[in-house]
């Protein structure tokens, strides 16, 4: 298993999933997204919608609009709990994380091409020493990286389908965000775009 390191806690695992590997959890993916439908968040306050839409899958899942960043145990637009997290992407948790409790969600977010996600960090859980796994399927995409504070310089990565990524320790807070999304780079979606799961231990 082939691993970059980014920054101090910040490790990169190309090709972790091979051809194989990426349709079968694309075909679960499919799954989830079936019983909990793609919606388009808001951002808190000004209501502006996400160019990302989004799901999630585990006991709860991190949800957005003008209330506010949280999780919760329904999906926003049905009212109903959202379905269980693949036993694929628990074995890939233990594998790669090494950490001793399950994630407790599972956020799937779908970029079509022109879709972006602004620097950020995960602030909304409450146990900051459980790391972030991040794993990318379909299209690739520029990745950036900063600091522990908003500004200052960023690195750029591109993540390909099958990769996968850590954030934890001194790196579980930096700020990243992906700046675009490389169309036409992966088959996998008829319809083009990149699918990204973030697996998290929340501590709620």
């Amino acid at each position: 298993m082939h691993r970059i390191r980014i920054k101090d806690g910040c490790d990169h695992f190309p090709d972790y999933l091979d051809a194989r590997g990426q349709c079968a959890l694309l075909d679960e993916i499919r799954h989830v997204i079936g019983e909990a439908p793609l919606y388009r968040p808001q951002m808190p306050r000004s209501g502006k919608p996400f160019s990302v839409m989004m799901t999630n899958c585990g006991p709860l899942g991190w949800v957005s609009d003008k209330s506010g960043y949280r999780y919760q145990a329904e999906h926003p637009v049905t009212g109903k709990n959202w379905p269980p997290i693949p036993a694929r992407l628990l074995d890939i948790w233990e594998e790669l994380t090494g950490f001793q409790k399950p994630p407790e969600a599972c956020l799937v977010n779908y970029y079509a091409a022109d879709a972006r996600m602004g620097m950020h960090r995960d602030e909304d859980e409450t146990d900051f020493s459980a790391p972030i796994l991040s794993l990318s399927l379909c299209d690739s995409a520029i990745f950036k990286t900063g600091g522990l504070r908003r500004g200052g310089p960023t690195q750029s990565i591109k993540l390909n389908s099958g990769d996968a990524l850590i954030m934890a320790g001194p790196a579980r807070l930096l700020y990243h965000g992906i700046s675009r999304v490389l169309g036409g780079t992966s088959s996998l979606l008829e319809e083009g775009g990149r699918i990204n799961l973030t697996l998290r231990h929340v501590g709620a």
